[in-house]
Formats: C-alpha cells, structure tokens, sequence
C-alpha cells in the first residue's frame, strides 16, 4: 500500500480536512481591472503583427514538415540534423577525388610513360573515394526516410 493512501486515509478518518482541497483562484475569477499587456498600446500591437502576419505565415506555410506533437518534431529536427551531418562525408569524397586526380597529373608530368599504368590506379583510387560518399548519402537518406 502506498504511503500517500495511508496518510488520505488517516485524515479521512480523523474528519481533518486536507490542505490538498483547499480552494486556489483561478485566473479567470480575476478583476477586470487588471490591464492587459501593453495597456493603451496593445490594439497597436495588435494591429502591427496582423500587418505582417501574411508575411510571416507564408514561408511557414511552405516548409514540408509538420508534426503534431513536441516529441515528433523533435524527432524530425533530428532525423534532419544526422542527415546533414551525415552529407560531410561528400565533402571528404569530394577532396579524395581531387587529391586521386591530382597524384595523376603529376605522375604523368614527372613520367609520361607510365601514363597508362596510372590511370588505372587512379580510376581504382577514384572508385574507392567515390564509393566512401555514396556510403555517406545513402546513411542520410536511411536517416531521412527509413526511420
């Protein structure tokens, strides 16, 4: 048995009445004297953020997320944060090609004979670096659409 039903029955019982039923105003019951937030200026506030309101609400109208709850949206801020962390990996492909290519030049300017040797490797170098930036854009699209 819990302790807290111990103590609701002890009071039952002794006829004490609860602190817990003790009555709280609510914000409703308050006096109509009480000004608003930004007292006389407050209709020109009003009417200054339903001037901009069309500007505001069209770009947020257009984004293609929408989730229902806090816990969704913060799932999809996240689902899209990995993914752009995930896309860095294209810049790294992207230097490694560079560098493949690069390695390839020189070694053709130093020795032209060699030519068609090298560009073998650096066909294979370049599968290879290719390959480490597809890796990196299909884990973002996992992270995009698969979870």
């Amino acid at each position: 048995m819990l302790s807290s039903s111990k103590v609701a029955g002890a009071v039952a019982r002794m006829g004490v009445k609860p602190a817990m039923t003790a009555r709280i105003p609510s914000s409703i019951m308050r006096s109509a004297a009480v000004q608003p937030i930004g007292g006389r200026n407050a209709l020109l506030l009003n009417q200054a953020r339903n001037a901009f309101a069309p500007a505001i609400r069209a770009p947020m109208q257009s984004r293609g997320v929408v989730a229902e709850t806090a816990v969704a949206a913060i799932l999809a801020a996240g689902k899209m944060q990995g993914a752009g962390l995930a896309t860095i990996g294209l810049a790294g492909a992207g230097v490694g090609i560079g560098t493949v290519f690069g390695a390839l030049i020189n070694g053709t300017a130093r020795n032209p004979a060699l030519r068609s040797q090298l560009f073998q490797y650096a066909i294979l170098g370049f599968a290879f670096a290719e390959a480490t930036g597809l890796f990196a854009l299909m884990v973002a699209f996992l992270l995009l659409f698969a979870y």
